[in-house]
């Protein structure tokens, strides 16, 4: 994780993705912070004049709504937190469609929840859609939808959202806007000595033991939640930056190269589209035990679960949902769409594929996760 003397320039990025956190956007008494919001606007529009294409994910519709409703503190139940969200929505909104069409650009407002991509039919449409409005010259602005979405749907922050949607379009840069500097080699709040990491892979998972959870007060995603969205927005080839947006022109700044806040880059080559479908479905139906010679096969690319190496199910999955494929120690080696119920599995393990009928009516495949359809976590 060593620091670098120059950042190459992101100027060929064709597609970004920019998260604009809470703490940022809203205060908890004054509401929105309108003149943030243009400041903002201005440099997204001045992207899109430049010939980029970009997608905004705001947070900050719970802070809007607490400072419409004069609430100073955030609630901690759901359907209180959807009901202000519903109220911060409208303002938050049109804020953002004012600012935008004044400087002569045109926005389009998109709520998503989590079910909107572990449908592969609707990931499909929120792709197509998002691409048509791009090529339209159009500023998307993306949101969770949180007046319907339940703990079961939801993504838990928009920092997650932020790389679903940077997968979703193929981008080629995810810049998340934050109120501090970037990811930290130590806790700054006990050591003075604190630097930023200017530079590291992102799919470094030493990062995470550097990153804390800790949420403001009106957001959800901490430095952990921002590590890990760059882990997944990696998946499909995209470098995320992570910077304070209280710096002025911070998005020319990063896109010109700037050595500016934390640059997470890709290590590791971009999975295909649908494997990228099946590794962002994070809300598995269950999972299988498998032993030490099914792990390393799986671990090594390019091989299918056999039920020969499993040794345990867990869950009431069907044919076609997501599970993972977990070791004896509990570590998640893989996930994947699967070719039988946990019911037919429980029958199967530890058989060879010819023995399936001995145990259940219908055998489909002899593979009981395909390679195709498995992706190593």
């Amino acid at each position: 994780m060593s620091k670098i003397d120059q950042r190459e320039s992101f100027a060929a990025s064709k597609r970004i993705v920019v998260k604009i956190g809470s703490a940022l956007l809203a205060h908890s008494e004054e509401g929105i912070l309108r003149d943030r919001i243009a400041t903002y606007c201005a440099q997204i529009c001045n992207l899109v004049n430049d010939g980029y294409k970009v997608v905004v994910v705001t947070s900050g519709a719970v802070a809007a709504g607490m400072g419409r409703l004069g609430l100073q503190k955030r609630p901690s139940k759901i359907n209180e937190l959807q009901a202000i969200a519903a109220v911060g929505q409208m303002n938050l909104m049109q804020a953002y469609e004012e600012d935008i069409g004044r400087l002569g650009r045109t926005s389009a407002m998109i709520l998503l929840t989590h079910e909107d991509f572990s449908n592969r039919q609707r990931y499909l449409n929120a792709r197509s859609t998002l691409t048509r409005l791009l090529d339209l010259g159009v500023i998307p602005l993306i949101n969770e939808n949180d007046t319907v979405a339940t703990d079961e749907i939801r993504f838990g922050d928009n920092d997650t959202l932020s790389a679903f949607v940077t997968n979703l379009i193929d981008a080629d840069l995810q810049i998340i806007l934050t109120d501090v500097e970037g990811l930290m080699d130590k806790d700054p709040n006990i050591h003075d000595s604190a630097e930023v990491i200017l530079k590291a892979p992102a799919d470094d998972k030493s990062l995470e033991g550097l990153s804390s959870d800790r949420t403001s007060a009106l957001g959800r995603g901490g430095m952990l939640s921002k590590v890990r969205a760059a882990r997944l927005a990696s998946r499909s080839g995209a470098d995320t930056v992570i910077a304070s947006g209280k710096l002025p022109g911070i998005l020319a700044r990063i896109v010109s190269g700037e050595e500016i806040g934390t640059h997470l880059f890709v290590h590791k080559k971009s999975l295909r589209s649908r494997k990228r479908w099946i590794a962002d479905q994070l809300k598995p139906a269950g999972y299988v035990i498998i032993d030490s010679g099914a792990s390393e096969a799986l671990s090594k690319g390019g091989a299918s679960l056999l039920a020969v190496g499993v040794l345990g199910v867990y869950g009431d999955f069907e044919r076609g949902d997501l599970i993972e494929c977990r070791t004896e120690d509990a570590t998640v080696v893989a996930q994947g769409l699967v070719n039988y119920s946990s019911g037919d599995i429980s029958n199967l393990k530890g058989l060879n594929s010819e023995k399936y009928s001995d145990k259940i009516e219908h055998v489909y495949e002899n593979e009981l996760v395909h390679c195709d359809n498995l992706v190593l976590v």
